[in-house]
């Protein structure tokens, strides 16, 4: 059995540690958890369940849109898919449609394994610019 504290205290540490673009990545894959675990609750009935994580996904959404540089074309774009995705986080929340949720999740995947590649190009030129 995980030690409750022990699992915060690691967790803790590792956001102290990460670098920005890490803490982007975990936030991802933290809106990824909660959205799945909302799908999953509402497919079991347990509709309170269901919102608390669906709001959960929907506050890291949030976030990602207030934090976009704007001073970016390609941030345009990114806003309206994280406007997409919160859209039907929040219908799919009302309405109880694990459709809509699917939809957000299958968004936020194809956003975060578009992050981890831009990480992966980024720590590739970094070795090479050394």
């Amino acid at each position: 059995m995980v030690n409750p504290q022990m699992a915060n205290a690691y967790k803790n540490q590792q956001v102290m540690t990460s670098s920005p673009e890490q803490l982007t990545l975990l936030l991802y894959n933290g809106a990824l958890r909660f959205l799945t675990e909302s799908i999953l609750a509402m497919e079991q009935g347990d509709v309170q369940k269901s919102h608390n994580a669906n709001m959960r996904a929907q506050n890291i959404v949030r976030e990602f849109i207030r934090t976009l540089d704007m001073n970016y074309e390609l941030s345009i774009t990114w806003e309206q898919l994280y406007e997409y995705t919160e859209h039907c986080l929040i219908q799919g929340n009302i309405k109880k449609d694990v459709t809509l949720l699917q939809q957000a999740k299958e968004v936020l995947l194809e956003l975060r394994d578009t992050w981890v590649e831009a990480m992966k190009q980024t720590h590739v030129a970094r070795a090479v610019a050394k």
